[in-house]
């Protein structure tokens, strides 16, 4: 194989090693690091477990950043397939739209940056274990850091199945899966591996990421363990529960989630007000893990939450949400939102001058609603119904007339349904909906059937939003899980130089 083309498939892979960052809160460059040198000493291999950081953050949009896979493109990417949202322009309208094919740049890139992610970490996982192996850091610390990256490894392959493959409960995990990749790619004779590593299945994906996080969880410290401030921007053993939680629930194996949850009661609390956790997104008792991002270290006006969501307001909030008649008219939830040009926008996201947002990657009230729905499917009303408004109740004017009762819920079906409705309300444009319209296909309970019919891109018109009247405007076609559109396809630069994955591409595409 000539120089040239293996250049190509690693690059069009996602698997070029770019730069690191000296610090977390730091913008000092240590780009193309020598494998040789960058495991030298304890500051150095710091400096390459930040940059993992950092490549979850930012990403590379032809050259720049463009927040993937874990900046505004996840957050938004995911909301745009859905119906909770509405794409204003035209930044995500072939995501909203579903005019997407093998070139379409937000979705390859949602691929190659995701690889660059896994590589990186998996370039940084052996450097940590020669690191040990010589005496440059001990064992404890090594596992910590080796934590870190296995988490992030674990988290950018789920975040990659939600997107390319089929959710794993309809044929217990036996469809195509996407290439799990667990060495790190710096060489022709890696490179020769990479290539063979197909997409094997759902099924074995997710029991290599959930050992991932197994490992991840017994190296990390608790959030109580770290030192100095942002705990929160760092991964901490919760946080791999956390996503240990997110798997659980897409495989239904619902007493996992609970087994799992319970680890978490003791470490995190809710805030007693919603807005609490974005007021203070990192000194809050409530986030689990958010990504750090500075005034000099973020991923800019085309990829930061406070830009996207806010200043140019390219995502609003749909009608179809915000007129359900079970979000109450005075939830405190509501008033975390802005009208611009007649439409509803969240302002979650408040820094639009210096993007400092955090990246709230997950937080315990979703943890509680995953329980929660955990318990509501074995029949455990009681418990179900008590995170429920253990989550619902802190938005409400009045928590003693409004909450939910088992005399207002009667059935298993009603909680679950109340349950996912929560989730909609209480994760609205944090990058939840896909995931769960996606796990949730032909479920017993609550069946999503597809991508759902949408308000149309563009601004939605002030008449259409009014509390406690369900939407009732015009509205795209849904699109049948059956539908090639359902999944995105491979991106082209990467079949065109890979004959196996070439093989395994989307049906359809």
């Amino acid at each position: 194989m000539n120089t040239l083309k293996k250049y190509i498939i690693v690059a069009s892979a996602g698997l070029v090693l770019g730069s690191c960052q000296q610090d977390i809160l730091d913008t000092t460059s240590f780009n193309n690091p020598n494998p040789e040198l960058a495991f030298t000493s304890p500051d150095l291999v710091q400096l390459a477990v930040n940059g993992v950081y950092n490549a979850a953050q930012m990403g590379n949009f032809n050259g720049s950043p463009r927040g993937y896979v874990f900046g505004a493109a996840y957050f938004q990417q995911n909301e745009a397939r859905g119906e909770d949202v509405v794409n204003t322009d035209a930044f995500y309208q072939l995501t909203y739209e579903s005019n997407y094919d093998p070139t379409t740049a937000n979705n390859v890139h949602y691929w190659t940056d995701a690889y660059r992610l896994i590589n990186r970490a998996n370039l940084v996982n052996e450097g940590i274990d020669r690191a040990v192996n010589n005496h440059v850091i001990t064992e404890v610390q090594g596992n910590i850091y080796k934590g870190e990256i296995l988490f992030f490894r674990a988290l950018a392959h789920l975040e990659l199945l939600k997107q390319f493959s089929r959710p794993y409960h309809l044929d217990n995990g036996a469809s195509a899966g996407i290439p799990y990749r667990t060495v790190g790619v710096d060489t022709e004779a890696t490179i020769e591996q990479a290539m063979l590593v197909g997409r094997g299945t759902v099924a074995e994906d997710y029991q290599k990421l959930l050992t991932d996080l197994n490992a991840a969880e017994n190296g990390l410290p608790t959030n109580a363990q770290r030192l100095g401030i942002n705990k929160i921007g760092k991964i901490t053993k919760g946080a791999a529960i956390a996503i240990k939680i997110r798997a659980y629930l897409n495989m239904r194996n619902w007493n996992e989630v609970i087994t799992q949850y319970t680890k978490l009661t003791s470490m995190y609390a809710l805030e007693a007000d919603p807005a609490a956790v974005f007021n203070n997104n990192l000194g809050n008792t409530e986030s689990i893990f958010s990504i750090i991002n500075t005034a000099n270290n973020n991923p800019g006006v085309n990829g930061a939450l406070a830009s996207q969501f806010n200043n140019r307001s390219l995502i609003a909030i749909s009608p179809i949400l915000w007129n359900n008649p079970l979000w109450l008219e005075n939830d405190k939830r509501r008033e975390m939102t802005a009208v611009v040009s007649g439409a509803r926008f969240t302002r979650k996201y408040r820094d639009i001058v210096n993007y400092t947002d955090a990246s709230p990657i997950v937080r315990f009230s979703e943890m509680k609603l995953a329980a929660a729905e955990a318990y509501a499917r074995i029949n455990d009303m009681t418990n179900a119904l008590k995170l429920l408004n253990e989550v619902r109740n802190r938005s409400l004017a009045n928590p003693a007339t409004e909450a939910y009762t088992g005399t207002s819920i009667a059935n298993k079906e009603d909680l679950v349904r109340a349950i996912l409705l929560e989730r909609r309300i209480e994760l609205s444009c944090e990058g939840a909906r896909w995931g769960d319209i996606h796990r949730l296909v032909n479920d017993d309970v609550a069946p999503t059937q597809g991508i759902p019919a949408k308000v149309p891109n563009g601004f939605p018109a002030a008449a259409g939003y009014t509390i406690g009247v369900p939407y009732s405007g015009n509205l795209t076609g849904a699109i049948p899980y059956t539908d090639r559109r359902f999944l995105w396809p491979i991106p082209l630069m990467t079949t065109s130089v890979n004959p196996l994955l070439a093989s395994q591409q989307n049906p359809g595409w």
